[in-house]
């Protein structure tokens, strides 16, 4: 017991990581916006009464922030209003003139005021994404605002016009995604490449209204002037509602899983935590095996509920551990637990996930190999059924070694090297 606590205080005191990608990023949003502070204080603002416009809109849409799945922190109508500032050219027939260090200025402004609020009530920003959500359109307004007077648009060239803000934007989008897939690839120790189709999945529907509208709010000032803000903001903010609920859903499917996770914990059937720290196991291991997001969800949701069989047993197993009890036994808890999972009707997968997590890594039967997802849950739960809580290397290592004896019939061999990896790294704690 010595040992344990002495190995978990230490490894207590290891520094959090830092994430490389994500200080650069927030480092250079902080330069530009001080040098677009600068540059637009010294040689004073052009068009005054459009920038407080647009500034007072970004203020409301940043106020108005939402927290997709995934921890996507995003702002649809300040995004939105943004954009729309970075391509304006001309407001109710009247030509404008600001430069891109301006639209800079007024885009951290708004940014800043519409943050007060939150960070009033201690609910801080995300810094990374608030970073994005000035870095993308300061980006579109270092190349469109040069050529703005060439591009105003004429009766004749709203094709040409309506081509370039389109490309801009959707170059700003993609360039932005990017930075998101960097940064999550970095945090969650997985393949860029997984993390850019995540993002780009997950992120394109709101992307695609967010430049729209600032494509349209820049249109609608063009012929009613800055009136044009409010009429074609509401679309945005039906969007985003819809968007939160579809969050706030989300959610409440975690929070149900979590709050059936900790059932078998009450009832003395496993060991508090143990839902817990196979969930963490199972997800750095999918992340280091390169899983989609959609996939991590579903394998996170087993995870937390993999023991939930246990509950139709009459004598509970000792600590829990189902790595210690008969095949047969493993198999009725896994079928009960997924039967149970059945009943919710929207989560199949997760019990299908479950119901396959006893089998060798082979499969039993002739449905083949289990899911990657029941093989990662099964040396997750393996691993944890013979460490537990404790922090005690040598212990970790001779678990890992056992899993390695058995990889090949009962344990995936790339799942226990992966889990090794994961195990191994400074900052894990489970």
């Amino acid at each position: 017991m010595g040992t344990a606590s002495a190995a978990s205080a230490g490894r207590g005191t290891v520094p959090p990581r830092i994430d490389h990608t994500r200080m650069w990023l927030i480092a250079g949003a902080c330069v530009c916006a001080a040098a677009a502070l600068v540059w637009t204080l010294a040689e004073g603002f052009v068009e005054p009464h459009s920038a407080l416009a647009f500034g007072v809109l970004i203020a409301v849409g940043e106020i108005a922030r939402i927290t997709l799945p995934g921890h996507r922190e995003v702002a649809p109508i300040a995004s939105a209003g943004a954009i729309g500032y970075a391509v304006l050219s001309d407001v109710g027939g009247t030509v404008v003139h600001h430069p891109a260090q301006q639209v800079g200025a007024v885009v951290a402004l708004g940014l800043a005021v519409g943050e007060l609020p939150h960070l009033a009530v201690g609910r801080g920003p995300r810094w990374s994404d608030l970073s994005r959500r000035f870095l993308a359109p300061v980006a579109v307004a270092a190349v469109f605002r040069p050529f703005a007077d060439v591009l105003a648009p004429t009766p004749g060239d709203w094709g040409v016009v309506l081509a370039v803000m389109a490309g801009l934007v959707i170059a700003a989008w993609t360039l932005d995604a990017a930075l998101a897939a960097a940064i999550r690839a970095e945090r969650l120790r997985t393949r860029f490449t997984v993390a850019l189709r995540d993002e780009v999945r997950a992120q394109f529907g709101i992307g695609m209204a967010i430049g729209a509208s600032g494509i349209l709010i820049t249109l609608a000032t063009t012929v009613t002037g800055l009136v044009g803000l409010l009429v074609f903001t509401a679309p945005l903010l039906v969007t985003q509602v819809a968007f939160r609920r579809f969050a706030d859903i989300r959610l409440t499917y975690l929070q149900t899983v979590r709050a059936l996770s900790r059932v078998t914990e009450v009832g003395g059937y496993v060991e508090t935590g143990h839902s817990r720290r196979v969930s963490r196991l199972a997800s750095a291991v999918g992340c280091e095996l390169g899983m989609r997001e959609s996939e991590l969800r579903e394998l996170e949701y087993a995870a937390l509920m993999h023991d939930i069989g246990q509950l139709s047993l009459r004598d509970p197993i000792a600590s829990g551990a189902t790595v210690l009890a008969s095949p047969r036994e493993q198999r009725r808890i896994a079928e009960l637990g997924s039967a149970v999972i059945r009943e919710t009707g929207v989560l199949d997968g997760v019990a299908e996930l479950v119901r396959r997590q006893c089998e060798g890594c082979r499969g039993d039967g002739g449905d083949g190999p289990p899911p990657l997802g029941s093989r990662i849950i099964k040396v997750a739960n393996a691993f944890d059924d013979l460490v537990g809580d404790s922090g005690d290397p040598d212990r970790t290592e001779a678990v890992l070694e056992r899993l390695r004896m058995d990889a090949g019939e009962e344990y995936d061999p790339v799942v226990v090297e992966a889990a090794s990896r994961v195990l191994t790294r400074p900052e894990a704690r489970w």
